[in-house]
Parts: C-alpha cells; sequence; structure tokens
C-alpha cells in the first residue's frame, strides 16, 4: 500500500531544539516525508526556544521542515509544578491537536511516549483517528526503578492507566526492543488484541557517525593520545548510567592496557568526573572530559579504539535501546556494556563485537578487559566487523524508516 498522500499528527513531548528531538524524530519523519506522508509536527519546547538564539534557530528549523513536507507547530513545554504542569500540556496539546487535525484533515496520529499518548488517546476518541503508540520506554516503571515513585503512588497508578488506555485503543504499537514486547503483548492494554508491532531501536544517522581516519589523527594529536588506547564514554553522567562503575572499570583496564586513556565526552559536572578520577589515583594524562556537540561527537568517537556505557540493570530498560551504543558501532568502536539492557545482550553472545560484565566487581572487569583487548587486536578488521553490525541493527535509513514504512502500511491499510 502507498503512503502518497497520507496525512499524520506525530506529537512529541521533546523539543525538536533538543539533541534527542534533532536524532531521535526529525530524521525519521525527514525519510517518512520521501515515502509521501504529510507530517504535522507537534511538539514542546523548552526555555531554550524562547530566547532570541533559539527563536532564530526555530524558524531556520521551521522553514527546513516545510521543505521536506513537514509542518511545524510547538507549544511551551512546563516542569513544575510536575503533575499539574503536565496535565497543563496535555489540555494544551489537545487543543492544538484539534485545530490541527480540521485544518489539515489528518487521518493518524502517531504518539512518541506516554504524555503525547494521552492527548493522542483523546483526539482518536473524538475524531476517530488511526491512533500508534511509539512506547519507546515503560515511564511509570522507569520513575519507580530510578527511584522517584513507589509503585504504590498516584503518579504510578495514573501514568500506568494511562498506559493501558492508550495500548487497549492503539492501532500500531512501536517498542525499542523485543525483549518488552512479551510484557506489553500480555499487559491488561493489549492482552486478547491483534495489534500491528514492529521493534524500532534507537538508529543513528550513519552518514554522520562513521569512522574518519583524518579525524582520527587531527583529534589525537589534539589531546595528545596519538600512542593511547583510548575508552570513550559520551552521553550524561549518575542517573541511569553507572559513572562510577565505569571508573572502576578503567582502573581495571589500566592494569592490563599501561596505555590506556578514558575520555569522558559529557554535558554533566567535569568536577564529578575529576573526582572520581582522583579518588582512584588516576592521574590527569590518563583521562580527558569534553563537552561536544552533536556534529562534534563523530571526530572524538574515530578517535577512539572502544566505547563504554555502564546502564543500570533493572525491568524498566528491558525497554531500553541506547543511541550510544548504535553510534559508538557505527564509528567503528567495540562496546564495553553490562547485561541486562533491552536487546544489546546479543551484541556481546551473537554478534560478537562486545565486552560484556554480568555483575559489578573486579573479576568481571577484568575478563571484560581480556575480552576488549581481544576484539581490539586487529583494530581494522573490527572497525570493518562493528560498522557492517550498525548497518544492519541501527541504520536509520534503511532498518528504522522500513519498519516505520510497514507499520504505516498495516495500520492504514486496517478496516
Amino acid at each position: 500500500m502507498t503512503l502518497e498522500g497520507k496525512r499524520v499528527l506525530y506529537i512529541s513531548y521533546n523539543g525538536m531544539l533538543d539533541p534527542l528531538g534533532q536524532s531521535q524524530v526529525i530524521p525519521y519523519l525527514k525519510e517518512l516525508a520521501k515515502a509521501g506522508v504529510h507530517f504535522t509536527l507537534l511538539s514542546f519546547e523548552r526555555e531554550r526556544a524562547y530566547t532570541p538564539e533559539g527563536i532564530a534557530e526555530s524558524d531556520r528549523l521551521k522553514k527546513e521542515l516545510a521543505e521536506n513536507n513537514i509542518e511545524w507547530h510547538w507549544l511551551r513545554y512546563h516542569k513544575r509544578p510536575s503533575l499539574p504542569a503536565t496535565m497543563f500540556d496535555v489540555a494544551q496539546g489537545i487543543r492544538l491537536g484539534r485545530r490541527l487535525i480540521k485544518q489539515n484533515n489528518i487521518e493518524l496520529v502517531h504518539a512518541r511516549r506516554h504524555v503525547p499518548a494521552r492527548m493522542a488517546l483523546a483526539l482518536k476518541r473524538r475524531f476517530g483517528l488511526k491512533f500508534i503508540f511509539d512506547v519507546r520506554g515503560l515511564m511509570a516503571d522507569e520513575y519507580v526503578d530510578a527511584g522517584h515513585w513507589q509503585k504504590d503512588s498516584l503518579y504510578y497508578s495514573i501514568t500506568k492507566t494511562s498506559e493501558r488506555k492508550a495500548l487497549a485503543a492503539a492501532d500500531g504499537v512501536v517498542t525499542l526492543t523485543e525483549a518488552i514486547w512479551p510484557y506489553l503483548e500480555h499487559s491488561d492494554g493489549l492482552r486478547g488484541r491483534q495489534v500491528a508491532h514492529e521493534v524500532v531501536p534507537c538508529c543513528a544517522d550513519l552518514n554522520l557517525f562513521s569512522f574518519n581516519p583524518d579525524e582520527r589523527t587531527r583529534v589525537r594529536k589534539e589531546l595528545a593520545l596519538e600512542d593511547r588506547f583510548v575508552v570513550v564514554y559520551s552521553g550524561s553522567i549518575d542517573g541511569w548510567y553507572l559513572t562510577e562503575q565505569m571508573a572502576d572499570f578503567f582502573v581495571t583496564l589500566r592494569q592490563r592496557e599501561p596505555r590506556a586513556h578514558v575520555l569522558w565526552l559529557t554535558t554533566g559536572s567535569h568536577q564529578r568526573i575529576r573526582d572520581l578520577m582522583q579518588a582512584r589515583r588516576v592521574s590527569d594524562g590518563d583521562y580527558a572530559v569534553h563537552t561536544a556537540t552533536t556534529q562534534e561527537v563523530p571526530s572524538y568517537l574515530s578517535a577512539s579504539d572502544a566505547g563504554l556505557a555502564f546502564i543500570k540493570p533493572c525491568f524498566s530498560k528491558l525497554a531500553s535501546s541506547p543511541t550510544k551504543f548504535a553510534e559508538y558501532l557505527a564509528c567503528g568502536l567495540p562496546l564495553i556494556i553490562n547485561r541486562g539492557v533491552g536487546d544489546s545482550d546479543s551484541l556481546a553472545e551473537v554478534h560478537k563485537i562486545a565486552a560484556m560484565v554480568s555483575e559489578f566487581n573486579d573479576g568481571e572487569y577484568a575478563s571484560a578487559a581480556e575480552e576488549l583487548l581481544h576484539l581490539t587486536a586487529d583494530p581494522d578488521g573490527t572497525r570493518r566487523r562493528t560498522r557492517a553490525v550498525a548497518e544492519q541493527l541501527f541504520d536509520v535509513r534503511a532498518l528504522g524508516i522500513d519498519r516505520y514504512v510497514r507499520l504505516y502500511q498495516r495500520v492504514f491499510s486496517q478496516a
């Protein structure tokens, strides 16, 4: 079935000026628009969008999206007080959504995560639209696993009820992993229903994220890393990301590979990293911490030899697909990861391009360090293999778009 001329309202609670919107929303919409879909995009923008610089960037992006057959509208995101602010945003989203549906003859509403799903559910009931619930993660369970909510809290109850209602009404469901589908498939919302489903992991733009030998030489010279074995961590620190355990792993790796150097790329506290390194007696010459833009990250990854990421293993993380895994692999880096996060165990067990720890202790770190050194014994061969896995599993165009197109076709073909 062709998607030519189909009209979709896409709702994201993440802003399009945010890194996540730039990497995980806009590339998909641009590619789907090439398949003939007319998108109306509704996002919720943070404070930055209302600064002089943000306004100028929004104007530029609005024109760029319009050239790609995407009509962009946005509302202000409100954060506090948490529940009232979110309820206000939902009401505003529904109000604007009604106008956009009438104005643009919308046929389907695609909701990215739980808060937009509440808006989409109201719009489906009002207009009889098709509805895709792009689950991404289990919001209520994430807050419980992070220690922010209790399972008997009002917040948890409201969010799980909303999730159940959205699943019960959805014509199509997207998950990031295969691992979480058995739980959702047998949950109260979907039990007994046949619904169109696709797994679309967090992919990377493989045109942007790729190994660049010239950038490798330049960055390594700039950082005085010409003869070092560089392990990189890129992203947020603490929270879901086990920063202390990653620092501990590096100490173990350095005992086996004296040339080891750890490069931290983060917008988080640089002092936090320095404190961790100093507490472990890691000298200043054996680590560096930098802030990098999305466009700069591929150069730093190209300059590295392996990508590190330890993530808190818990129930909600079965639904997670870390974008950094795709970016590391696309730039030719083998991984050092831990067991129990989404579908990522297969990167070590099936694809053999990751060293994996099952527990966070010195013995596991030592085994992973040995495996990593084995994986990197043939750097050129490893880069080819990791890139091939990225192309197979995490290419935003070849994999992500194909699966979204397939889902849209199935949902639109339903009676």
